[in-house]
Parts: C-alpha cells; structure tokens; sequence
C-alpha cells in the first residue's frame, strides 16, 4: 500500500459475492424463459415482468462489479479506494427501472385501449415457474443481508420481492382472465407491477443520490454529535463539521476544535475519536485542533474570544 490508513477502504463481502452469484446465474436464466414466454404468450404482464428481470440482470452485473472493486486497495488517485462504485452502481440500477416502468405504463395504456388475444395456459405456467425462483433469490439475498450490509445487495433484494409480487400479479391475471374473460385485467396488471418497479427505482435513487450528495446519512444527527464533543473535556469549541458516508456502511467525519490550552492536544483527539466511535460506530475521523486566537476564523473567531473573555471575569467575579 502506498500509505498508511488506520481504516481500510475496502470491503471483502464474500457472502454478498455468493449471494449475487447465484442470483444472476438464476435471474439470467428465467429471463430468456419469461421473454420468450411473453412473446409466445402475447401476455402484456408477463412481456412487463420480463422487461424489469432484464434490469435486474444488469442490476446484478453493476452490482457484481461494484464488490469486485471494493475489495481493491486505496491508491494515490482513488484514497478511499473504490467503494463508491457501490453507490454509483446502484444509483444507475435504480434510474434504469424509473425508465423501464415508464415504459411498462406506455405500453399497458396502448395495450388497453387495443386488448390482444393471449395464451393463457403458457402464461400461467412461466409465471408459476418465476413465482419459485423469486422465492429462492429472495431468501438468498434475505440470508445475504443479515451478514453484510450493502446498499446493492438490498436493492437487489428489494427488486425480488417486487418481482416476487409480479409474479403473484400474472397470475391472479391469468386466472381472472380465464375465469371471466376481462381482457383488460392483463395491461392493469402490467401497471400495477410497473408501480412496483418504479417505486423500486425511485427509493434507490434517493438513497444513492443522498449519498453521492455527501448528505449527512439518516441515522446520525449532526447536533447530537457536535454536542457530545463539546463535552469531552478540553474541548470549547466545534466548528466544520463534516460527516458523511463514502459507501454503505462506511462513514467519515471531519472537525476542527478549539481546545483548552491548558489540555494536551492528543488526549483530547484520543477522546473525541473514542466518544464518536463508542457512541456513534464512528471510526474515520479526522479532527483538527486550533486556537481561535492563532488561526483565521473571522466574525466567528471573534465571537467566540468575547464570549470566552467574558465566561472568564464572571467566574473571576463569583470568586
């Protein structure tokens, strides 16, 4: 390595890469069944399903390839490595099935206003078929994420259990439409599973996007922290704080501090790092120790001189 980092920018997800193995191994298979049985079906439902299994499958290839990288060293370009792939991938998994489902809406809309005629038999039969093997991939990546947190691993789980209700969905269509010839009940369907998929893809972007916008994550409030620094002693003040996640379970943390002069520096950066890490599950952090006497702080610096001066002849006036 070509530096030193007390925390590796890496992720070895060994379960995560056997879960997402078998997962596009099994996915890719039943989409060519599931698209072949859409065209031969002339099922809008299926033909639908079909189309968010082919995003799935490109899904799991970002996804794969994200875990690949993020097993790979920090460099002299790339310092944390590249774990933020992750994000980057899912964030790209998650645009493509807004798209897709917008699509899916366009065509049950056309579909509905002009039915076709459909095979129902076959089209029970694949759906049936796909209802078993979303089961499977969703206890495999259900299994996956109790062991390692990922955000692709999730959303791809996420994505099953849609997938694992669209296949429900083909099938009360395909019942239905036997038992009472509503033609209609096939392109109703193919929206139905098309809200699935873009509400899907919409919560992934919004996730991927927070992060990629270095927002401070859901869990972590910034007061909070600042104000469990502020009482470890030595420390006056906090100032520039900065937290945010780089990939999925993985957080930095930037501050500067004004400290007690009397304090030794690195016990009071030795404390900060233990409450952030003992409080908060914090362990890359980075703080910066000032003076606001020595170091520009502007309007802000001054503010906090004063404020201090005074602190100090009203406690030399109570003695």
């Amino acid at each position: 390595m070509y530096d030193y980092h007390h925390l590796r920018h890496v992720k070895e997800q060994a379960t995560s890469k056997r879960a997402l193995w078998i997962t596009l191994i099994l996915t890719a298979f039943f989409t060519v069944v599931e698209i072949i049985g859409g065209i031969a079906s002339n099922s809008l439902a299926l033909l639908s399903d079909s189309a968010h299994m082919v995003s799935d499958v490109f899904a799991l290839g970002l996804s794969m390839t994200a875990i690949y990288l993020a097993s790979r060293q920090p460099n002299a370009k790339f310092t944390f490595g590249y774990l933020r792939f992750e994000i980057v991938a899912s964030f790209l998994n998650g645009f493509a099935l807004c798209i897709i489902a917008l699509g899916i809406f366009y065509e049950g809309v056309r579909r509905a206003l002009n039915p076709q005629a459909i095979d129902l038999g076959l089209m029970l039969t694949i759906a049936s078929i796909g209802f078993i093997v979303n089961l499977v991939l969703t206890f495999v990546l259900s299994r996956s994420m109790k062991e390692e947190e990922n955000l692709n691993v999730k959303s791809a789980l996420w994505h099953f259990i849609g997938d694992l209700l669209s296949s429900v969905g083909v099938i009360v269509s395909a019942i239905l439409i036997y038992f009472t010839d509503w033609g209609w009940v096939d392109p109703l369907i193919s929206v139905v599973i098309g809200g699935i998929i873009f509400t899907g893809g919409s919560k992934i972007v919004k996730e991927s996007y927070l992060i990629l916008m270095e927002s401070v994550p859901e869990q972590f409030k910034l007061d909070d922290i600042r104000q469990s620094l502020r009482e470890v002693e030595g420390v006056e003040d906090v100032h520039e704080m900065h937290l945010w996640a780089v990939s999925t379970d993985h957080y930095s943390l930037t501050a500067h501090v004004f400290v007690n002069e009397r304090i030794q520096p690195y016990c009071v950066i030795l404390a900060i790092n233990e409450t952030l890490q003992s409080k908060y599950g914090i362990t890359h952090s980075t703080i910066q120790i000032e003076h606001a006497a020595i170091h520009p702080h502007g309007e802000y610096g001054k503010q906090f001189l004063r404020h201090k001066e005074e602190e100090e002849r009203a406690r030399l006036q109570a003695e």
